[in-house]
């Protein structure tokens, strides 16, 4: 997965987040797209009425990605550790053990292989650098995704 480090301005700012009501539960992601250099934004998001935290944390970075119309340099900011990790730190091995993890000293299935898959092919397309923020920490655009991917799931629940 190619990460800027070079330290090279970014493009774009994705601010991502998912949220479910019950883990599993009816759940929401969503996404801020912002064009640094006209601010130009764009915010999408969508809900699945039966789903996990962090499937929706992984939905809201693919949808975001895969919005993106060319191969951009894109900062992703989001309060989702599994996510940051996922990108920076696991996916590589996953990879190379056939999207596998060790546990207890046999290989196993990770867990959302669909949309770690999915991700991987967006990263692919874009120069990225992962960035966490505290989520419910007064962070303006990762308190808008949250209320979005909350406002998301609403019609699912019973």
């Amino acid at each position: 997965m190619p990460v800027v480090t070079d330290g090279k301005s970014f493009e774009v700012n994705l601010y991502t987040d998912g949220a479910c009501s019950g883990n599993p539960g009816p759940g929401g992601w969503a996404f801020i797209l912002r064009h640094n250099p006209t601010r130009n934004e764009s915010e999408q998001s969508g809900g699945i009425a039966h789903t996990t935290n962090n499937r929706m944390e992984l939905q809201a970075v693919i949808e975001g990605l895969t919005a993106l119309k060319r191969s951009c340099r894109v900062e992703v900011f989001t309060d989702s550790v599994y996510v940051g990790k996922g990108m920076t730190e696991w996916m590589k091995g996953w990879k190379r053990n056939g999207w596998r993890r060790k546990e207890k000293g046999k290989f196993v299935a990770i867990k959302n292989d669909d949309l770690w898959k999915q991700l991987d092919e967006q990263l692919a397309r874009h120069e990225v650098k992962y960035t966490r923020v505290a989520g419910h920490s007064g962070h303006p655009e990762n308190d808008r995704v949250d209320e979005m991917a909350v406002e998301a799931y609403q019609p699912y629940r019973r």
